[in-house]
Parts: structure tokens; sequence; C-alpha cells
């Protein structure tokens, strides 16, 4: 059983119970039964009986509940993205583009045979050629099979080659499935020295560094691509331009503050 299906029967459970207390206060309150006297023995069945005539309260009592767990959850991640700030954004073996000085990050957690990435690259470069302030980290994020592993790797060692960036674009620019074919032969098309480069993917900081970018996505909750992350939000799926630049600017005015 998953944690999330553990936590869902925890969820109705506690549900339940709320229910039953906020309709034992509400039969108090209303005296449809004296908790001292001598229907005190049968209380709950009387409660359950309650709900049963006025369902509202057991979906008040869920409603509230959903609240609260979306309120702390929000509050856990804005906690992690403090406390795992430097992994986040200044993981020394994450590719920067943009300005690597920027007061601004924004990290992108991607697959390269995810199309939905493929649509953001163009609004990531419009993004950042519209703000000279922008620093853009890539964490290598490949979930959709074995191709997406390799290019990952080779992407990640492209940077030991000075090109990772035309690399990047080479590979998003690409309308079919990214494998080990298509990933060397865009890397040649690129200056890529091929061989080189399948040295260099043996590294084992490689891996190390796309395990890392596994269990953090897992940590923040990210399941999908493309993601970002930027100050203290997470945006989990495809957005559009104005949505982005409008927490860019949030960030920088929230930092300037």
């Amino acid at each position: 059983m998953t944690r999330t299906n553990l936590a869902i029967i925890a969820s109705l459970v506690l549900s339940v119970g709320a229910a039953v207390a906020s309709a034992a206060a509400i039969m108090m309150v209303a005296g449809v039964v004296d908790a001292g006297g001598p229907e005190s023995t049968s209380f709950e069945a009387q409660a359950r009986a309650y709900l049963m005539d006025n369902p509202e309260v057991l979906m008040q009592s869920v409603q509230q509940l959903e609240e609260q767990l979306q309120a702390s959850a929000a509050d856990e991640l804005k906690t992690m993205l403090r406390d795992r700030h430097e992994e986040i954004f200044n993981d020394p073996t994450a590719p920067v583009l943009g300005n690597a000085s920027g007061d601004v990050t924004l990290v992108e957690f991607f697959d390269y045979n995810c199309p939905y990435c493929r649509k953001a690259a163009p609004m990531l470069d419009e993004a950042e050629a519209a703000d000279s302030g922008l620093r853009l980290v890539f964490k290598e994020f490949p979930i959709l099979g074995p191709g997406s592993q390799f290019a990952a790797r080779a992407a990640l060692a492209s940077q030991k080659q000075g090109k990772y960036e035309a690399f990047h674009d080479a590979m998003m620019a690409h309308s079919a499935a990214i494998d080990e074919t298509s990933t060397l032969e865009i890397a040649g098309q690129v200056g890529l020295d091929v061989e080189q480069l399948k040295k260099d993917m043996q590294d084992p900081a490689i891996d190390e560094a796309i395990k890392r970018n596994l269990a953090l996505a897992g940590d923040l909750r990210i399941n999908g691509t493309p993601s970002f992350v930027v100050g203290d939000e997470i945006i989990r799926g495809l957005t559009d331009l104005p949505t982005l630049q409008g927490l860019i600017a949030d960030t920088r005015a929230a930092t300037d503050g």
C-alpha cells in the first residue's frame, strides 16, 4: 500500500471521527441528548444516526480537514524549500544558463522525452531574453525510460566540453523520440567530441547527480515534467509565460524587500 493511500485512509478515519465529535457537540448544544443522562451509553450510536439524518455535518468536517491538510502540506513544502535551498538552487553539478549571477533563480525539472518540456523550452528562452537578471538552473529528471536516462547522462557530460547549452537546445528542438542513437547524433551535430562524451558519461558523479535530482523531486512531491521552482513556489506542469514572469517578479520583490 502506498504512502498516498495510507494518507487517504487516515484522512477518512479522522474525518469520520471529527464528524462524530461535531455531531456530538451539536446534539448536546441542541439538547438532542444529555451527555450525562441515561442516553450516554448509546451516545455514539445516536451521533451516527444524527449524521445519517444530517450528512452536511460530515461534509463540513471532511472539507475542514482537507483544508487543514492542504495548509499543513503547503507549510511543510515552504519549510523544505527554505531548509534545502542550496541543494535546490545552487547544486554545483546542475547546469546554469541565463545570468549566472542573476538575482532570481528559476529551476526546471525536465525530461528530454517530455513533449510539454519541449513546449516549455521556447518559453524559457523568451523569459531569459526579457529578463537580464534571470538565472536558469536545469535539473535532469529522466523519468520516461532508458532513452531519457541516457540523454540526461550525456547532457551532464557535455558540460566538460562546454557545450551544454547548444546540446540542450538541440535536444529540446528534436521532434522525435530521444534515445541513445538520436542523442549521439545530436551531440555530433552540435560539435561535441562523441567519443570523449561517451567516456565522460562514465563518471560516477553524473549518476550521483541524477540520483540526487530524483530524490529531491520526490521530497518536493514533484512526479511529473516539467516542474518549476522559483522562490518559495513550485509549479507542477506546463504553465504560461505571464504566470511564470509574475512569480519571478514576486520573488524579486520579496528579495528586494
